[in-house]
């Protein structure tokens, strides 16, 4: 084991406990997203794509939901999804 550093304090700071406030909290079905993004912001748009006949040449989605975030948050939001699409598969199988 390397010993540490006398000019180096260790680090003793711990993650801070997460508490959920889910007072407000809303739950929607989506099956529709799109997302774009500038060099400042990542804009994530979902809704719901209530048209079953699939022959019709006009679609519309109702967008129900925008989410503004800063890259390094859409960063860390693609690293979790990758990780949760993983262990879904690892359990159920492949996504095609």
């Amino acid at each position: 084991m390397a010993a540490e550093r006398a000019d180096t304090p260790a680090d003793t700071r711990t993650a801070p406990v997460v508490k959920w406030n889910v007072d407000d909290l809303k739950s929607s079905y989506v099956n529709f997203a799109s997302a774009n993004s500038t060099r400042e912001e990542v804009v994530l748009n979902f809704g719901l794509n209530d048209t079953w006949d699939r022959v019709t040449p006009e679609v519309e989605v109702a967008l129900g939901h925008r989410l503004v975030m800063s890259p390094f948050a859409a960063k860390r939001l693609s690293d979790l999804l990758a990780k949760l699409i993983g262990e879904y598969e690892t359990r159920y199988g492949a996504l095609k």
